[in-house]
């Protein structure tokens, strides 16, 4: 192949990478959360694609359909195959499409902040602190972080989400 075909294969090639992230390629929502200093693992892994408006922080991400797992037993969470709020530096507000099951009770998870090393996630009446670190890998759908087949188990001796519970944040 002569040099004049590589550059141009290499312009195509990057023009396509360049196009699909600019309309929304599912592997760049997890970049827009690392921007926003947020970690990866708040998404499940799947994420097909996103929108963002980046004046008003608008966004959704969405999924081939809804998810749930389990993190560790202490917590179940669902999410819907459409995922909305606001983002802005380290405050996820106005969230839809995310549940967690406190008690026999799902609850929305409405806010997400960041506090130097801790998130805080609100259901609005409750609120809970975990450390930013629990969320360094992407759980997947049905197993979360143990799954044997996506590679996502943790190497370390953390236990996952164990800092924690819901409080009452009147």
């Amino acid at each position: 192949m002569n040099r004049l075909a590589i550059v141009i294969l290499f312009i195509i090639s990057s023009f396509l990478t360049l196009s699909a992230a600019e309309h929304g390629d599912g592997a760049g929502a997890y970049e827009i959360l690392k921007s926003y200093n947020f970690p990866v693992g708040l998404l499940p892994k799947g994420a097909r694609e996103y929108d963002l408006d980046e004046k008003t922080g608008k966004f959704n991400a969405y999924f081939n359909d809804s998810c749930s797992f389990s993190l560790e037993g202490s917590y179940q969470l669902k999410y819907k195959s459409k995922i909305s709020g606001y983002i802005a530096k380290g405050k996820l507000s106005q969230l839809s499409g995310i549940s967690v099951k406190v008690l026999f009770l799902w609850l929305n998870i409405v806010e997400v902040v960041r506090n130097g090393d801790d998130l805080e996630f609100s259901v609005g009446i409750a609120s809970a602190d975990f450390a930013v670190d629990n969320f360094d890998i992407i759980p997947q759908c049905g197993c979360g972080l143990n799954c044997n087949n996506g590679g996502l188990r943790r190497t370390d001796d953390k236990k996952i989400l164990g800092r924690a519970s819901l409080v009452s944040s009147i």
